[in-house]
C-alpha cells in the first residue's frame, strides 16, 4: 500500500525532524548547526562532506545520523591501498554454476560513511562518482541499482595533513554541502567529557541512541521536500548569485549549473525544516556558503582556499539584491 508524502509544514513532518534533531544533539555535543546541515542534506537527497582535523566528532555525526534514520549502514575506511572494487563490489566466478556472480561492495547501503576519503587515491575516490550521481553501480557492463534513500557522508582531514590526496573537482562537486565541525565550546566540551570519560561503560551515548524513523519514511519526506514551491523571483536570485561567483576576479571557475540546482534543493530542505512549503531568499542565504564555497576554483591555490572561497560567496550574497517579499511566493 502506497503512503502519501509527509508534507512540509505539517505536524507530522515537524515532529519527525524535531525528534531526529533532538536525538542527534544528545550525542553530538554543541554542534547544532552541523546537525541541522546533515539533516538538511538528507532531506534534499544529497551527500555531505565533513572536513576538519581528527578528533572533533566528524564520524560521530555521521554515525548518529545513520542510527536515527535506521536502514542499512556501511562504513568504508579509505586508505592509500584501497581499490575501486573494494567500494563498488566485484564479479567472482562461481565454480558450481559456471558463471560470474556479483558480490556487492559496502556502497550498497542506505547510508555510506566514508572515513578519511582523501587518504585514498583519486582513482579510488572516483569509484563513488556514479554511485553518488546516479545511485547505481556498473560492474563488467552490468548496472546494479543502489538502495533508496542513498546518502554518502564522507569525512576528510585538511588537505595539508600528512598522507592526504586532494579530492578531484568532479568528486567535490558531487557533495551537496561541505561543513567543518570546529572545536566545541567549553560547556559542550565538558559535557562531552562527562559522557565519554569511562571507557568501560556498558553503553556509550551512541549505543543508547534509538531509531527515530525509517528509510521508507525518509524517502517519502525527500519526495515531499522536492515539491516545495520556488517562485520565479527566488530562482532568478539563485542564478544571479551563481553568476556573481563566476564574474569574481579571483575565481577561475565559479558555481556551475549543477551547483545552483543543489543550492535550490538545499534551500527547499531548509524551508521544510523551517515549517514552510515555499522557499524564501533567507533560505538561500542560509545554505549558500556550505553548498557553493567548496565548488569554487580560485585563481591562486593556497592552504587558505576554503576560507577565501567562503568569503567570496559571502561577498556575492552582499552584492546581489534579494527579491522583495511580495515576489517570493
Amino acid at each position: 500500500m502506497d503512503h502519501p508524502p509527509i508534507q512540509p509544514g505539517t505536524a507530522a513532518f515537524s515532529a519527525i525532524t524535531a525528534e531526529i534533531t533532538r536525538a542527534m544533539n544528545s550525542v553530538v555535543d554543541g554542534k547544532q548547526d552541523a546537525v541541522r546541515t546533515a539533516l538538511r542534506v538528507l532531506l534534499a537527497g544529497g551527500h555531505l562532506l565533513i572536513e576538519d582535523v581528527p578528533g572533533v566528532g566528524k564520524t560521530l555525526l555521521a554515525r548518529a545520523l545513520a542510527k536515527t534514520v535506521g536502514g542499512s549502514v556501511n562504513r568504508i575506511q579509505f586508505t592509500p591501498d584501497l581499490l575501486p572494487s573494494d567500494i563498488t563490489g566485484v564479479s567472482v566466478f562461481h565454480q558450481e554454476r559456471h558463471a560470474f556472480e556479483f558480490r556487492p561492495g559496502p556502497v550498497f547501503a542506505h547510508i555510506v560513511i566514508g572515513d578519511e576519503i582523501n587518504r585514498a587515491s583519486a582513482k579510488t575516490q572516483s569509484a563513488l562518482l556514479e554511485c553518488m550521481e546516479e545511485h547505481q553501480v556498473t560492474v563488467d557492463g552490468t548496472t546494479h541499482r543502489l538502495q533508496e534513500p542513498f546518502m554518502v557522508v564522507a569525512t576528510q582531514n585538511p588537505a595539508e595533513s600528512e598522507g592526504t590526496y586532494p579530492l578531484p573537482e568532479a568528486q567535490r562537486d558531487r557533495f551537496m554541502a561541505r561543513i567543518t565541525m570546529g572545536y566545541p565550546d567549553s560547556a559542550a566540551e565538558v559535557a562531552m567529557l562527562k559522557h565519554h570519560m569511562d571507557p568501560l561503560a556498558e553503553h556509550s551515548p551512541l549505543q543508547l541512541l534509538r531509531q527515530v524513523t525509517s528509510p521508507d519514511q525518509v524517502l517519502r519526506m525527500v519526495e515531499a521536500v522536492a515539491q516545495v514551491h520556488v517562485s520565479d523571483a527566488v530562482a532568478q536570485y539563485v542564478v544571479a548569485l551563481g553568476r556573481a561567483t563566476r564574474e569574481h576576479p579571483e575565481v577561475r571557475v565559479g558555481a556551475s549549473p549543477r551547483s545552483l540546482l543543489q543550492l535550490l534543493r538545499a534551500a527547499k530542505a531548509e524551508a521544510a525544516l523551517s515549517e514552510r512549503d515555499y522557499v524564501t531568499p533567507e533560505d538561500v542565504v542560509t545554505v549558500s556558503v556550505s553548498v557553493l564555497a567548496h565548488r569554487l576554483i580560485l585563481q591562486r591555490r593556497s592552504g587558505a582556499d576554503e576560507d577565501h572561497a567562503e568569503r567570496i560567496v559571502a561577498q556575492a550574497l552582499h552584492m546581489v539584491p534579494a527579491p522583495t517579499p511580495n515576489a517570493q511566493r
